[in-house]
């Protein structure tokens, strides 16, 4: 193996703007910023979820974010400053490295995912159960 996950993260990390959970808090919120929630949608449902965040799953982004994509997503092309999510931050700092890398240039991610934005006591809702 020439690359561990690990060592992908890593140069994702080197490469990337990462927010601490208080720079994410004071973004949360604003007019000009969206939060991208890269979870699994079990995640959503079992841990919850930062209010107003669009859910981009990790597997479906490249095509969401791509606007000659038949998938493509209109968050992804908004111009707004997007914050990247999961879980510990590991896959989204390499989501926001494939954003980055798909010309996308204001994009970051939170260190330590939501677990940590959990812990700082921000702000978390219950995902509503689909019927």
């Amino acid at each position: 193996m020439h690359k561990t996950a690990k060592s992908m993260v890593q140069e994702a990390m080197d490469a990337i703007r990462t927010y601490t959970v208080q720079e994410a808090q004071d973004l949360h919120g604003r007019d000009d910023v969206q939060f991208i929630d890269v979870r699994d949608v079990r995640e959503l449902e079992r841990e919850g979820v930062i209010p107003g965040a669009f859910h981009a799953p990790r597997g479906m982004l490249e095509f969401w974010a791509d606007p000659e994509s038949p998938y493509h997503k209109p968050v992804f092309a908004s111009g707004k400053q997007l914050v990247l999510f999961c879980a510990a931050g590991w896959r989204s700092a390499l989501a926001t490295k494939t954003l980055q890398d798909m010309g996308l240039q204001r994009v970051g991610h939170i260190d330590g995912g939501f677990g940590a934005w959990k812990d700082a006591g921000a702000p978390v809702q219950e995902k509503p159960k689909k019927a």
